[in-house]
């Protein structure tokens, strides 16, 4: 049985992931590598986890010895890509024979509005592709899990002031990709193949503003915001220059609808469909 690395060990997607392997193999097949000791500490009581970091390459050789097959959750450093080749070539000299990847699911990166951030994942593609190892690019839409961070934490008493427009998204839950993955993982006859992680359906901001509605029993408005104006107002709340430049980033490629991708994908790796917006939302506000 090979020996799968998972990186981003100690993050959300990382944990999923390996929770769901361990249902399917014993966790002497299970190495965990991630930055911070102090996260997540449980894991260490279950597989065995090494820690460093993509910029310290020592640290990633110490990790890949003995390593078969490795799932490269993506960073979200400004410099990934180099990050990203530092785990590539440190595979390759491990004698790894697959790498996995975590992508992003995107009509068209060159248009986004946030293309300095995601136009890394497909140089990491490119790479991946080139690097002589057998792939599977895991492209994944936006998480259910991060609409309570657009939506902002007063949404039940202010409702949804976002300039997302009509643009819908496939959301899924972290957590069903990351069993998704996991099961990709395990099988066989699957290499060199790009698999789009996305919801059934497709949801508005407007849809969100109704499921939530429906939840609470209040109602839930949805304001289409001015993106012109809606960096300012955000930047007057306090909100971090960083932070503003990827909220509104993001946001307006929603409403360019740069995100409107359905795939079954996700259904096939999960066996069964994915949680739907409903479903997904009384999990995160129960």
């Amino acid at each position: 049985m090979s020996k799968i690395l998972i990186t981003g060990a100690t993050g959300n997607l990382g944990k999923a992931t390996i929770e769901r392997l361990l249902q399917m193999l014993s966790p002497n097949y299970i190495v965990g590598f991630g930055r911070q000791e102090n996260r997540n500490k449980d894991l260490a009581d279950k597989i065995e986890m090494k820690y460093g970091d993509f910029d310290d390459v020592a640290s990633v050789d110490r990790a890949m010895e003995g390593i078969e097959k490795v799932l490269l959750i993506s960073t979200v450093d400004h410099h990934r890509y180099q990050q990203h080749r530092n785990v590539i070539d440190a595979a390759k000299r491990a004698g790894a024979n697959h790498i996995s990847y975590t992508s992003v699911a995107i009509k068209d990166v060159q248009a986004s509005l946030v293309n300095s951030h995601l136009e890394s994942h497909i140089q990491t593609e490119d790479y991946i592709k080139g690097s002589g190892l057998s792939y599977n690019i895991f492209r994944n839409s936006l998480y259910t899990d991060v609409i309570p961070i657009y939506v902002g934490q007063h949404v039940f008493e202010q409702g949804i002031y976002l300039p997302a427009g009509s643009g819908r998204v496939a959301f899924a839950l972290r957590s069903e990709m990351g069993e998704g993955i996991a099961n990709a993982l395990m099988q066989k006859g699957n290499e060199n193949r790009i698999c789009h992680l996305t919801g059934r359906e497709l949801y508005s901001f407007s849809d969100i503003a109704r499921v939530l509605s429906e939840i609470s029993g209040k109602t839930i408005p949805f304001v289409d915001a001015d993106p012109n104006t809606f960096p300012d107002k955000l930047k007057n709340l306090g909100v971090p220059e960083r932070m503003i430049a990827i909220i509104s980033g993001f946001t307006g490629d929603i409403r360019n609808k740069q995100y409107e991708i359905q795939s079954n994908d996700l259904e096939q790796l999960l066996g069964r469909r994915p949680s739907t917006l409903e479903q997904a939302l009384k999990l995160i506000y129960h």
